[in-house]
């Protein structure tokens, strides 16, 4: 039972997601307590009359003691856990008692780095953030909610059944050869041709890369384009699975399963003689022997309404707005746009192209502007009463002529900036005329408006803008550009699709270190990882075979990538457990760019609300990296992660002494340049 609910400060309900149990509880408690003859509160109504009393007294502490509590349980054993994101709540609840408080947090931050990713620099100010994430059109919501539901679910699905999301790093899809053919096909033919053509409508691909269900075949980025973040990637993969979900069960099926499948009562009649508007060539390829099947009206009615109420699916050729962390030459931007072309080569495979969007100069721009204000705003908080230090002064006339400048460049195009234009005006007669009052506490509610109106045009450039307009790569490109990588990889469809589900190059590891049962290798600094796979379905099979003793070790490595992270939260960096009849290990380590293992520091501790550690919901390995290179200057430091299962009865000598040569054996193959 569990749900995720994101509300104003005022209890206005802005996104929810909750599972049908969970949403049957709420019918069931709120739904029985309306009078006879009336309707049921609709859903959302009753959300808010279950979450408000817990939303107000959140609200009134945090105006009170500028705190509030972070998570509770209650009598019935449901855990509650909040965080405040700027003027917007987001609770995380579960009842069946599948999640710990850790889990919860870490939904939490997933969610907020999926707005991220949706809304870009809007997430920056609470207002827009609200009317985007509730639109006043009903149909509008109701399509954003949807959207934002099903990346939620296909979240959690994924967090259970794939070790990539479990320890939130990019799995590779290893075959050497194929990688480098792949890398070398998407740089010379695919990006360069889609970037020569007229037919972008200015658009340029910046990344490419093909994905074999969630794991990573090949990633080419052209020469000026940013490093995409491991954070980003994975972000973008789970879009992907949600718009092509990998559905085991169907791919899996053999040939005995579907001759032995139960088929309904059918009976079929002669085929009826072709009228003139017919084609053959269609009714040769897609019209078989006629099936009547005799279909109760009223389920065929309830269908058909069920289907009118559906949402229509997205044009392929439609690309999805994205905004990502870019670094490049004009400067530094943390939710830089781009479009998004997701092109299914064939189920289970899919081709991703990155591009430029022609005006996204105007992202970097308001960045700078946005990052300029809020430090003016901290320099204002912690200064005294007066003027700001002689050192804050420089800067701030600079700004004044940036902005002017920025302002009198947007006034030649379609963007709205009277808003913008105005608010600037308050903030100079303020800070710069002689009557005003300078540089002073008085200008933080000025400072705060520029900021307002710096991501409302941020808005109005990119996220508000219609994506079927003229500037997208053409239909007849993408379709090309398919059919170039499907000629490509037409030979090694069905290699690659076994493959992910069955990593054969792992058992080689497994059996050549007897006890050991499953390891998982992470290399931090490139946000990769390498592992034997964990396919514990019905019908797949992996290195682990299938049935309950698969589910048994699954559940373990599960388990242990949980209890790594609580130590490294409290500045463990090895950790040897033993559990029954299986030895755990965890180990977390830097080195030089040679391989030099480096020496071993404190980490710092972080507190039990602290952000999950992960790269999805919070990069804590980058920020533990840069914590780290303080102490070795003029080095490039890289990190990395051995998980590994063993027998119990394998002595711990052995065990130890298995996870030193692994971790060298692995580290070779995981050097292949593929990001």
């Amino acid at each position: 039972m569990k749900c995720l609910l994101v509300a104003s400060d005022s209890a206005e309900v802005l996104f929810y997601w909750s599972d049908p149990e969970f949403e049957q509880s709420i019918q069931e408690q709120y739904g029985a307590a309306h009078e006879e003859g009336q309707k049921p509160p609709a859903f959302e109504d009753s959300l808010n009359t279950r979450f408000a009393p817990i939303i107000i007294s959140c609200s009134s502490m945090i105006d009170r003691i500028d705190d509030c509590y972070t998570s509770f349980s209650t009598e019935s054993n449901h855990i509650y856990v909040l965080h405040q994101f700027e003027e917007c709540l987001y609770i995380a609840v579960n009842g069946d008692g599948d999640e710990r408080e850790e889990d919860l947090r870490r939904k939490i931050y997933v969610t907020r780095k999926l707005t991220e990713v949706l809304f870009g620099m809007v997430t920056l100010s609470s207002p827009l953030l609200r009317k985007e994430l509730r639109p006043q059109d009903t149909d509008q919501r109701n399509f954003l909610w949807k959207k934002l539901q099903g990346l939620l679910g296909t979240y959690s699905r994924l967090r259970e059944q794939d070790q990539s999301f479990m320890v939130e790093a990019v799995e590779r899809l290893i075959h050497p050869t194929l990688c480098e053919q792949c890398i070398e096909f998407l740089e010379r033919r695919l990006v360069q041709q889609i970037n020569s053509s007229v037919e972008r409508a200015g658009e340029e691909v910046l990344h490419a890369f093909i994905l074999v269900h969630t794991k990573l075949l090949a990633f080419y980025s052209s020469r000026n384009a940013s490093n995409l973040t491991s954070s980003d990637l994975l972000a973008l993969i789970l879009m992907v699975q949600n718009l092509y979900p990998s559905n085991s069960d169907v791919e899996d099926t053999t040939p005995e399963d579907t001759e032995n499948a139960s088929a309904p009562d059918v009976f079929y009649t002669p085929e009826p003689s072709p009228t003139q508007g017919s084609s053959g060539a269609g009714g040769a390829e897609g019209n078989d022997t006629p099936v009547f099947q005799f279909v109760d009206p009223d389920i065929q009615m309830a269908e058909d309404s069920l289907q009118a109420l559906e949402f229509p699916p997205p044009d392929p050729a439609t690309p999805s707005r994205v905004f990502l962390e870019a670094t490049i030459k004009e400067g530094y931007c943390p939710m830089m746009p781009h479009s998004m072309y997701c092109l299914q080569l064939w189920p289970g495979i899919t081709l991703v192209l990155l591009t430029k969007i022609p005006n996204s100069q105007v992202a970097i721009s308001v960045y700078y502007f946005l990052d300029t204000f809020t430090n003016l705003e901290k320099r204002l908080r912690e200064g005294p009463e007066g003027a700001v230090t002689p050192r804050g002064q420089p800067p701030l006339h600079d700004l004044r002529s940036k902005m002017d400048k920025f302002i009198r460049a947007l006034g030649g195009s379609d963007v709205q900036t009277s808003q913008l234009q105005n608010a600037w005006a308050e903030f100079k007669s303020k800070a710069f005329s002689r009557t005003g009052p300078g540089v002073s506490k008085e200008l933080l509610p000025w400072c705060r408006s520029m900021k307002t109106q710096l991501c409302a045009v941020y808005r109005q450039c990119f996220v508000a803008e219609t994506l079927g307009g003229a500037q997208r790569l053409s239909p007849s490109l993408q379709d090309r550009a398919l059919a170039m990588v499907q000629e490509k990889l037409m030979d090694w469809k069905d290699f690659l699709l076994v493959k992910s589900k069955r990593n054969i190059t792992m058992v080689s590891y497994l059996e050549e270190f007897p006890g050991l049962i499953h390891f998982i290798y992470v290399d931090r600094t490139a946000g990769q990882m390498i592992a034997p796979s964990l396919n514990v379905t019905d019908r797949s099979t992996s290195e682990l075979g299938k049935g309950p003793l698969a589910h048994f070790i699954k559940g373990k490595v599960w388990t242990l990538v949980g209890a790594a992270r609580r130590y490294l939260q409290k500045g463990y960096t090895t950790i040897t457990l033993r559990d029954g009849d299986y030895y755990f290990c965890y180990f977390l380590w830097f080195e030089n760019e040679t391989g030099y293992k480096l020496d071993v520091i404190d980490l710092p501790i972080l507190p039990d609300d602290s952000a999950p550690i992960g790269m999805l919901a919070w990069d804590y390995y980058r920020k533990l990296l840069r914590y780290y290179s303080k102490y070795h200057h003029g080095e490039v430091v890289k990190c990395y992660e051995l998980l590994t299962v063993h027998l119990g009865v394998i002595p711990s000598e052995y065990v130890l002494q298995h996870c030193c040569q692994l971790a060298r054996k692995l580290w070779e193959p995981s050097r292949i340049p593929l990001l």
